[in-house]
């Protein structure tokens, strides 16, 4: 199978990697074959499975998260969510506003976020995305739309209190992923 996807050209030298190790090590994690034009034009080419995974990864990559992170998708339990934010608001200003409220006063709602759900949070163009287990991921993804439709940073803060609770009992449960009213 052949799969061709595009990434930002500012992200393409990440995807590449100091004399290629990044490309490489993407090659043999995902049993792929990348090939990456400077325009930002990726080809996957392997195993339909295996370029599916793979295909995130990049995805990832082009969305700001660093190789070693967006190498989580791999695990078993990581899953990517990339919300656009043109889908919210449609003015600069207003997604600038939205990306600040995300990220928050010194970066404190994106790591409230972050470490209330075991996710990885990039804001980047006008895209805000997840790498989360697939059982926070519900939580996350509501944290950060709480914040992009206007919510108050101490209503979301509230929110992921109940949240980490809620996540917390059901790994003691030995379940993954109730969805948190």
């Amino acid at each position: 199978m052949e799969e061709v996807i595009r990434i930002p050209h500012s992200r393409v030298g990440v995807v590449i990697g100091k004399e290629g190790a990044t490309k490489k090590l993407i090659e043999e994690r995902c049993e792929v074959e990348v090939d990456v034009k400077r325009d930002g034009e990726i080809t996957l080419k392997g195993d339909a499975e295996k370029v599916y995974f793979a295909k995130d990864v990049i995805k990832a990559i082009g969305r700001g998260f660093s190789p070693e992170i967006a190498l989580k998708l791999l695990e078993e339990d990581y899953m990517l969510e990339i919300i656009d934010l043109d889908d919210y608001y449609n003015t600069e200003n207003a997604k600038r506003r939205i990306r600040g409220r995300v990220i928050g006063k010194e970066g404190r709602a994106k790591k409230e976020i972050e470490r209330a759900t075991d996710a990885y949070i990039s804001v980047f163009g006008d895209t805000v995305s997840i790498i989360a287990p697939y059982y926070t991921m519900p939580y996350a993804k509501e944290a950060v739309e709480k914040l992009i439709k206007g919510a108050k940073h101490s209503t979301t803060f509230n929110y992921l209190s109940r949240a980490r609770e809620e996540i917390t009992l059901t790994k003691l449960k030995g379940f993954k992923h109730k969805k948190l009213e």
